[in-house]
């Protein structure tokens, strides 16, 4: 299976922003992390993050073109701020799981609405890095 990680902005800042909520583990921690599960699963695995927009709607175009069968995204800001993230998701009709490494459901009001939401079959939040890995189980399993 060939799955594409797609990492919004400011996640390159992983364990030095805001680290009671995100913990102090680093970008690097949670990208060797999933390297080594897909290495151990026999995943291809390809790892994107950009702080810009078009950016990540060039990378979600991208894993139609070079046939990924999944992918997972956590938009990070632009969870609550982006329909061209979600017309992307959509074009490439690819099925998709949104990660939160925070539980946005306990944090401030504007982070209640998830554009992307309209466009994944599953979301996990509140679990950490481990979220990624239960993404990665969900495409792989469905």
């Amino acid at each position: 299976m060939k799955i594409l990680v797609i990492n919004g902005p400011n996640l390159n800042m992983l364990g030095i922003r805001e680290p009671e909520v995100y913990g102090t583990d680093t970008y690097l921690d949670l990208c060797n992390m999933l390297t080594d599960y897909a290495k151990n699963k026999k995943i291809d695995l390809e790892i994107y993050q950009s702080n810009h927009e078009g950016s990540l709607v060039d990378k979600i175009q991208e894993a139609y073109f070079k046939r990924f069968d999944g992918i997972v995204i956590n938009p990070a800001a632009y969870t609550h701020t982006s329909v061209a993230l979600l017309d992307a998701l959509k074009s490439v009709n690819l099925p998709c799981v949104e990660v939160h490494i925070s539980d946005v459901t306990k944090r401030e009001d504007f982070r209640q609405t998830s554009y992307v939401r309209m466009a994944v079959k599953k979301t996990i939040m509140g679990h950490g890095f481990k979220g990624y890995i239960e993404a990665i189980e969900y495409l792989l399993n469905n």
